[in-house]
């Protein structure tokens, strides 16, 4: 699921790349192939876009409001659009459902719990029942997979940090665990020493006893006392017991 997701996004993003190639000489459609994005129920990341040439070609044109709208899709929310609405046009539904969509992705950033007050006014949504609708009905949840943002240069420095301080301590981490790897080879090296060690005397032991008892002994009376003899008492027994 989360492989199908990251692919239509990557889909979406290579297509909505080549028609603005191929529209680059008109500004007019270049505006509409923005609101085409925006307005798509499955992107969710819009800096490649953003970055794209032919789009900035929009700047200092009458449609030069299409890149602030992108820009605010990329890294903005619903509040930062209600602050600036005069300066940007107006937002379609399926565009404002989008901005909400991305406003909780945002809010989710920073906290693990994000209150209903908190959230209707994020969203400008007047009651409960409303929210819990848009909640369930609007929103992304999945166990395996989380639609992610794009990221304003300071977060990616945030990130770059954060991702350096958990690759330090994974290496730290797998020193550590192959330090363990090597004292358990080396304990389990030694176990095996002292077994075969155990082993050929007992080897012995028996090869003596054996002669011995060919020679004459017929009595655990006549064997030296030792904790092997002790080990091979029931080898004995059944051994004298046979002969």
């Amino acid at each position: 699921m989360a492989m199908d997701a990251e692919r239509r996004q990557a889909e979406l993003i290579e297509q909505f790349s080549a028609q603005a190639a191929a529209l680059s000489s008109s500004a007019p459609q270049l505006a509409a192939l923005v609101l085409e994005a925006t307005s798509h129920p499955a992107l969710f990341a819009f800096s490649e876009l953003l970055s794209l040439p032919a789009l900035s070609k929009l700047t200092g044109t009458q449609y030069a409001s299409s890149l602030d709208v992108l820009r605010l899709f990329a890294y903005g929310t619903l509040k930062d659009y209600k602050s600036n609405s005069g300066n940007l046009p107006a937002l379609l539904p399926d565009q404002v459902r989008k901005l909400k969509q991305l406003s909780v992705l945002t809010l989710a950033e920073s906290t693990k719990v994000l209150p209903y007050d908190q959230l209707m006014q994020e969203l400008d949504v007047s009651n409960v029942r409303e929210l819990e609708d848009f909640l369930i009905n609007e929103c992304m949840y999945s166990v395996q997979f989380a639609t992610g943002r794009d990221l304003t240069p300071d977060q990616l420095n945030n990130m770059i940090d954060t991702l350096s301080d958990w690759l330090g301590t994974s290496d730290n981490l797998l020193h550590q665990i192959q330090e363990k790897i090597k004292w358990a080879d080396t304990m389990s090296e030694v176990n095996k020493k002292h077994q075969k060690e155990f082993e050929d005397k007992v080897e012995e032991a028996k090869k003596s006893i054996k002669e011995a008892t060919t020679n004459g002994i017929v009595s655990m009376a006549y064997l030296p006392a030792s904790p092997l003899v002790e080990v091979l008492t029931p080898y004995l027994e059944t051994f004298w017991h046979q002969s």
